[in-house]
Formats: structure tokens, C-alpha cells, sequence
């Protein structure tokens, strides 16, 4: 590993018991800050509620840490948005958010347009499938953020179990997108869950940063953030395990073409490849070929969408 990677492992990585709650609390109170939890959500109608309701319970009734929490749903066909406003979080439906601009599928885009439907200066995501949630994980990556000026990303780290084997999960990040960043970004090799879901960040970084729209989101945040803040700025937590439903390995292939072409977009935005990806499924007529287009599209950072501007000025 990069001698510059390995300090960093050293002293940027933490477990969610270094920072007590209390210690945590206090330094909101004296810094003034809010934070903002944002779980964007599509057909998450089993697991969204829970989650939404440990993170009232634990970080909003018991303690003040969460000041608000926002479930933007993404076209969901089941109860998702029903169980996450019964819950107890504010439901605000994708489209209804910079309708100027039409909404493309995809995590980043919501993830882009929560930015204009919450208020934190802290804001913390947290995908909406997680099993046995913990408010650690809310908690955990909040903490450096409040205690520590000089950090401005915190993303969540834990063991991904998968069919009851431990570190089994994690698929596309072992085979996609950890050999890219050892080999590319070697400053980011240190990063146990670089394409989690659950991290946070000063409403002042994410504003800078461009999005893009689908599962490159995490990727891409990593490394432009890195080249924005640097390296010391980016830390990580250890918040235990991490549970939720995994995705068949057709979907892991569209996910991984998607983070590599993110990925190649910052290599060389010059020399583009084709944005495609063929798979196939067997049928009574043998295999089949299935072609899907691959994200491609990123939305600009917030700080330059007029109504963004101008909320902040209101």
C-alpha cells in the first residue's frame, strides 16, 4: 500500500465507540451545526419504516443529534413512501424536486436532488434496504464531522455477510471498483466499503460535487473529493455489520459497468468507450443477448443550480 494510504489508515479510520454520543452532542451544541439524514429509496416498503423509526427514537426523541429526516422516493409501486411518512420522516417524491430539469433513473440523481429538499449542514445518506439497522450507523459517521474540523467525508465501514458467510458481500467492490482504485487512485486503497451507501459530508463539500446519476455516485464522490479536499480531509468508521438484500449477479455486472465508466470518465474525459453492456439469459431458445445502456450522465455541482443559489440567499 502507498506509505501516504497506509498514515491515513492509521489516522483517518475509527470505530463508532471512539466518539461517545455525549462527546458528539456537545460539540453540535457548540458548533451550531444540523444534520440532516437523507435515505433515498425505491419499492423499500420492508425495510424503510424500521429504519426511519430506530433513527427518530435513538437520534431525535432520546438524543438531539438528527434534525431531519427525509425519505426521497424514486417512482416506488409499492408502500414505501406510506411506511416512511407513517414512520415519521418527511416523503418527498423525486420528480417533485428541480421538476425543470426532467429526473433520470438512478441512486446518485436522487442522491443530487435531496441537496435541494434538506437543510443540514451535515448530511448523511443511509441506503433504505439495510436489516437490523443500528443508529451507529447514522451516529458513527456523524461524529468526526462535528468533532473534527478539518474532516469534510466520512464514509461508514463494516462486515458485509452474504449467505450467512461473513465477508462474503461487497461483490462489485472487490472485483470493480477496489483493483481501480489501488491502480488509479492509490490514496483511496485504504477505504474498506468505498462504494457504501452510508457516509456523510458538510453540505459545503457536496455542493461543489458533480453526481452522477446512477451507481457510479459513490466512486465518483470518493475521487473527486479527494482531488477537492484531499486525502486527510476523507476519514471512515467502523460501524459493525451491515445487512441487507443483495442483488443477482446481472444487476452486480450493470452496477459494475456503471462504476467503471465513472471511473474512466475521470481517467480521461477525453476518450470515451462504449456506453453499453451486453449480458444474456438463457431462454427455451438457448442464451439471449440483453443490452443495457450504461450511466452516463452527471449532474453539475449544486452550487451552480440557480434555485439552489437561490434558496440560500432566502
Amino acid at each position: 500500500m502507498l506509505k501516504e494510504a497506509e498514515t491515513w489508515l492509521a489516522t483517518r479510520s475509527w470505530s463508532a465507540t471512539d466518539r461517545p454520543l455525549h462527546r458528539v452532542l456537545a460539540a453540535k451544541r457548540a458548533s451550531g451545526q444540523s444534520v440532516s439524514v437523507v435515505l433515498p429509496a425505491l419499492n423499500e416498503e420492508e425495510t424503510v419504516g424500521d429504519i426511519v423509526a430506530v433513527i427518530r427514537h435513538d437520534l431525535m426523541r432520546q438524543v438531539p443529534l438528527v434534525d431531519e429526516i427525509v425519505v426521497v422516493d424514486s417512482g416506488s409501486t409499492d408502500r414505501t413512501s406510506q411506511v416512511a411518512a407513517a414512520a415519521g420522516a418527511r416523503v418527498v417524491h423525486r420528480d417533485d424536486i428541480l421538476p425543470r430539469i426532467p429526473a433520470v433513473p438512478g441512486k446518485g440523481e436522487v442522491l443530487w436532488r435531496s441537496l435541494l429538499v434538506t437543510t443540514g449542514d451535515i448530511v448523511c445518506f443511509v441506503d433504505a434496504d439495510l436489516k437490523e439497522f443500528s443508529s451507529d450507523f447514522v451516529s458513527g459517521i456523524v461524529g468526526p464531522l462535528l468533532t473534527d474540523p478539518g474532516v469534510d467525508l466520512v464514509k461508514a465501514m463494516y462486515d458485509r455477510p452474504l449467505g450467512g458467510a461473513a465477508g462474503q458481500g461487497g461483490r462489485v467492490t472487490e472485483l470493480m471498483a477496489r483493483p481501480l482504485l489501488n491502480m488509479h487512485w492509490p490514496q483511496l486503497a485504504g477505504f474498506v466499503q468505498p462504494l457504501g451507501g452510508e457516509y456523510a459530508a458538510r453540505r459545503s463539500l457536496l455542493e461543489q460535487l458533480p453526481f452522477p446519476v446512477g451507481y457510479g455516485v459513490e466512486l465518483g464522490m470518493l475521487v473527486d473529493a479527494l482531488h477537492l479536499v484531499g486525502l486527510n480531509a476523507l476519514a471512515q468508521v467502523d460501524v459493525g455489520v451491515r445487512k441487507h438484500r443483495h442483488q443477482d449477479g446481472q444487476a452486480l455486472g450493470r452496477m459494475a459497468a456503471a462504476i467503471y465508466r465513472t471511473a474512466q470518465l475521470r481517467l480521461a474525459r477525453g476518450h470515451l468507450i462504449r456506453p453499453a453492456l451486453t449480458q444474456f439469459e438463457r431462454s427455451a431458445d438457448g442464451f439471449e443477448p440483453r443490452t443495457y445502456s450504461v450511466d452516463t450522465e452527471e449532474r453539475p455541482p449544486m452550487a451552480e443550480i440557480a434555485e439552489y443559489a437561490e434558496r440560500r440567499v432566502a
